[in-house]
C-alpha cells in the first residue's frame, strides 16, 4: 500500500492551481525575464553588426530598424515579464523575437539542435506565458484586484476550494486503498 501511494505521489500531475504551483510560476517568470535582458543589451552594444549578421541575412527590409525593434522588445519586454506586468503582450513580443531567431538559426545551420536549442527553449517559455499570463503572484493580478476587488478574491477563493477538494479526494483515495 505504501509503495503504490508513493508511486502515485511521484507520477500524479499537479492539475489543481495551488499556492505552491503559483509561487513556482512566479519564480519561473522572474528567472526567464531576468536572464533575457542581456540579449537586448548585447544587440544595442553593436546594433550595426547585429543588423548585418542576423537581420540582413534573413532578408528583412530595414535591418537597423528591425534590430532596434528586437533589442527594445527584449529590453522592455523581459523586465515586464519578470514583474508580471502586461505579461501576455510582453511574452508575445518576446515569443515573436525568438521565432525570428529560430528562423535565422534554421537558415544558417539547418535543424542543428545545438544552434537552435536556446532560442527554442526561450520561445516555449514565452509562449507559455503568452497563453497562461503571469499567474496569481504577478503585478497583473494585483492590478486586476484593484480594478475589481471581487474578481481576484473570488478567484483566490476558488483556488483554495479546488485545493481543498483535491486534498480531500487524495485522502479518500488513500483511505479506499
Amino acid at each position: 500500500m505504501f509503495k503504490s501511494s508513493l508511486l502515485t505521489a511521484v507520477f500524479k500531475p499537479n492539475v489543481t492551481p495551488n499556492l505552491l504551483s503559483q509561487a513556482s510560476l512566479a519564480l519561473f517568470r522572474a528567472v526567464v525575464g531576468i536572464v533575457m535582458i542581456h540579449n537586448g543589451l548585447d544587440k544595442l552594444s553593436n546594433i550595426e553588426s547585429f543588423a548585418q549578421a542576423y537581420v540582413q541575412v534573413i532578408g528583412l527590409p530595414f535591418p537597423i530598424f528591425f534590430s532596434y525593434v528586437a533589442a527594445f522588445t527584449e529590453l522592455i519586454g523581459a523586465p515586464l515579464l519578470a514583474l508580471g506586468l502586461l505579461t501576455r503582450p510582453a511574452a508575445l513580443g518576446l515569443f515573436s523575437t525568438m521565432c525570428v531567431a529560430m528562423y535565422h538559426h534554421i537558415l544558417v545551420a539547418g535543424f542543428s539542435i545545438p544552434y537552435l536549442e536556446l532560442s527554442a527553449i526561450y520561445a516555449v517559455c514565452f509562449l507559455f506565458f503568452a497563453i497562461n499570463g503571469g499567474g496569481l503572484f504577478s503585478t497583473d493580478a494585483l492590478i486586476v484586484s484593484w480594478l475589481d476587488a471581487n474578481a481576484l478574491s473570488t478567484q483566490a477563493k476558488q483556488l483554495m476550494r479546488l485545493e481543498r477538494s483535491y486534498e480531500a479526494s487524495s485522502v479518500s483515495e488513500t483511505i479506499s486503498l
